[in-house]
């Protein structure tokens, strides 16, 4: 089975960083960022074995960071112009034109509804915000967003979940699912999920 791009860009980020990963090989990448240097003046300025430091040169190169020239009998190796000047952020950005495989973004809402609720009613109200807010979302859904309704027309509302009605209640005006003017409830827009507080 052909790898997805997603796939592709993932296995590349993790070889730049695993190039990366070692002592000697930044070692090398700071001797060549002086000045364009072959293997066996790097193997003899390190005191190691050309073909250790052949290997990590074919590393560095595979990764984008090296490239290599024939000099006479000799590679030499240089460093690939601004591959070091991009931001971390630029170097771990992984294209995401199609889903990430494995990765469900409303696994965790299904997890906490699946907990909390049993047969449309909530078994309790979380303690811990984050859950908390995924159930106070499902039940904001029941009403219509920019109606009025009295305190009373809430109250109906939310005794199909739970009893604590006033938890509830106070839940969906802290978090901004509600607003309460005079007595007057009015349903807000959903929060992004981006919103919800850890």
């Amino acid at each position: 089975m052909s790898k997805s791009s997603y796939e592709s860009d993932l296995e590349a980020q993790a070889e730049f960083f695993k190039a990366l990963g070692h002592p000697v090989r930044l070692l090398i990448l700071n001797l060549i960022r002086i000045k364009p240097r072959h293997g066996e003046e790097l193997a003899a300025i390190l005191l190691l074995n050309p073909a250790t430091i052949s290997h990590h040169l074919s590393l560095l190169t595979n990764v984008g960071l090296l490239r290599s020239q024939k000099d006479q009998y000799y590679q030499t190796y240089s460093m690939i112009e601004g591959v070091l000047d991009k931001q971390l952020a630029d170097v771990i950005q992984i294209s995401q034109a199609e889903p990430m495989p494995g990765v469900d973004g409303d696994a965790y809402q299904n997890k906490v509804l699946q907990t909390f609720f049993r047969r449309g009613r909530l078994v309790s109200i979380p303690s811990q915000l984050k859950k908390r807010q995924v159930i106070l979302e499902k039940i904001a859904q029941e009403f219509e967003p920019g109606r009025h309704y009295s305190e009373r027309e809430v109250n109906l509302v939310l005794l199909e979940f739970h009893d604590d009605v006033a938890s509830l209640r106070r839940g969906l005006v802290e978090l901004g699912l509600m607003e309460r003017q005079s007595g007057v409830y009015i349903r807000k827009g959903v929060h992004d999920e981006r919103d919800i507080v850890e």
